[in-house]
């Protein structure tokens, strides 16, 4: 919880210093990032990044890439100030997320590339006997995207075991609520039918997410699905399940109240 909380403070001070958007997709990960990382489910050195037998994680909705800057630089990736260049001339962090960054595999941003290219990956450790897992986190708006189902199609039909997609299930997307533009319906009882194991859980609650990060792969010789029902903007009230934090800038007065609300100031 305590790094959930440092996380979030670390996106707001982010997207208030660029000047940028995507605010409430990143709170709603916050939970999911802490748990991954900080519980010790994505297997990876701070010291030694792109060692071979690391676990990948790949942020597919990219534009939340301050989630995983936050995460990465608190477990020691990279030096803390960096995140004071966020979004500005010639920073170390750009908007969307970025391979150049220590701890980030792969820039993404247009949503639907994460699957696809984790299941590449996915095929490629298994083809090779390599132990790794290849971690995906998408945003519902990801599963639109007909390129995300080719790949869901593809992972199943090859049962990609070290594959795990997790879906920041927010029901919100850029314009709207997810239900008003592609409603996705019984999500999990419809990935099943594809070849993979899914489970719904609550992407706020610590136990839940380790217990189910815990039990991976779900089923031998299946790709796991984890559908994460999270809230947009999930620890700062003013900015929980609204559409208007896909886009806010955070301005001073918003961010001294969000500080409070978190209890970091």
């Amino acid at each position: 919880q305590d790094l959930a909380t440092r996380i979030r403070k670390d996106c707001l001070h982010m997207t208030h210093i660029g000047k940028s958007g995507h605010i409430g997709s990143m709170l709603s990960a916050a939970d999911i990032m802490a748990v991954l990382y900080g519980g010790g489910f994505v297997s990876c050195d701070p010291q030694n990044p792109r060692d071979p037998s690391r676990d990948r994680f790949v942020l597919s909705k990219g534009h939340a890439g301050a989630v995983v800057y936050a995460t990465l630089a608190e477990l020691g990736f990279f030096p803390k100030d960096w995140m004071d260049t966020y979004y500005q001339d010639d920073g170390k962090l750009m908007g969307h997320i970025s391979h150049y960054v220590p701890g980030v595999e792969y820039s993404t941003g247009s949503l639907r590339h994460g699957l696809s290219v984790c299941a590449g990956m996915a095929l490629a450790a298994k083809e090779k006997a390599q132990r790794h897992k290849i971690y995906c986190l998408m945003s519902d708006g990801d599963c639109n995207e007909g390129s995300t189902w080719e790949a869901i199609l593809f992972a199943g039909q090859h049962h990609l075991e070290n594959l795990i997609a997790i879906v920041d299930y927010n029901r919100i997307q850029a314009l709207g609520f997810s239900k008003d533009i592609i409603d996705l319906g019984d999500f999990a009882e419809k990935i099943a039918k594809f070849g993979w194991a899914a489970r719904t859980l609550d992407g706020h609650d610590y136990m839940d997410l380790e217990n189910t990060f815990r039990a991976l792969p779900l089923e031998p010789g299946k790709p796991s699905f984890l559908v994460a029902n999270t809230i947009k903007g999930k620890g700062v009230s003013f900015l929980e399940n609204t559409v208007s934090s896909h886009y806010l800038h955070i301005s001073d007065q918003q961010l001294h109240a969000a500080y409070q609300e978190l209890g970091v100031e």
